[in-house]
């Protein structure tokens, strides 16, 4: 893509400007901002990406996966704040998911050990955690608010923390993982994934993006059960205290 074909692609940042100034939606700055954002943090990322990628140097690789990490856990902990410790429990869920996966990945030589193939699933699979983790986070607070008669019953009758929470617990998790396993059932019909879109854009075999495409629906079904399951139960006994009674 040349850099008139980029800045005509603007074009279609004028449109919803256009449509929030006439709606009187308020959106303008909100939009302008996401945009100079995003073009400043990409074009930053595609050189820091350059140079790794160059230099095959382990370090580097490393360094960019911990500052996804730590980009990831800066903007889900907000979403957790009510929940004791939730930040090193977000570390230990993100840095969990990506030894797992890269783990089996380079472990079992499905993708090659290089800066290029690491970095870019790293990201995926670090990124939809994070959304996950998020969607995680606001279900199971909001349904250990809504349900708190009910866990204080269960508790009153003899019950443990575990057993008051567990239905929270587990329609969290359930709630948290449908939209992962519910677009899976649609992939091909409805969209074309981004990396399959991308690599057939490239000029790649179409067979062959679909396989590429197809490990990552599979890396982030397992991202999206690990990372809803692992906070899951880092998270309960923090709504309880040492007299196994229910706190905000």
């Amino acid at each position: 893509m040349s850099a008139l074909a980029l800045i005509l692609t603007l074009i279609f940042v004028l449109i919803p400007l256009f449509l929030s100034k006439t709606l009187q939606l308020g959106l303008e700055k909100d939009t302008l901002i996401a945009t100079v954002r995003s073009i400043i943090q990409l074009f930053a990322v595609g050189y820091v990406l350059q140079f790794i990628f160059d230099s095959e140097n382990i370090l580097y690789i490393f360094l960019m996966v911990a500052l996804m990490i730590g980009a990831a856990v800066q903007n889900a902990r907000k979403k957790g704040a009510s929940i004791r410790g939730i930040t090193w429990k977000l570390v230990l869920t993100f840095v969990v998911i990506e030894v797992l996966t890269q783990g089996i990945l380079l472990g079992l030589h499905i993708t090659p050990a290089t800066a290029q193939y690491i970095i870019p699933l790293s990201g995926m699979v670090i990124g939809n955690s994070m959304v996950l983790g998020i969607l995680f986070l606001n279900r199971f607070t909001s349904e250990v608010s809504s349900r708190r008669e009910e866990t204080e019953l269960i508790l009153s009758l003899g019950g443990t923390p575990k057993q008051a929470i567990q239905h929270s617990l587990l329609a969290s998790i359930k709630a948290s993982t449908i939209p992962t396993i519910e677009s899976q059932k649609t992939i091909g019909l409805v969209q074309l994934p981004g990396m399959m879109s991308g690599q057939i854009i490239a000029g790649a075999d179409p067979l062959q993006a679909v396989m590429f495409q197809l490990l990552i629906l599979f890396l982030l079904l397992t991202t999206a059960i690990v990372t809803s399951t692992m906070l899951g139960f880092l998270s309960y006994p923090t709504k309880f205290n040492e007299r196994m009674q229910v706190i905000d």
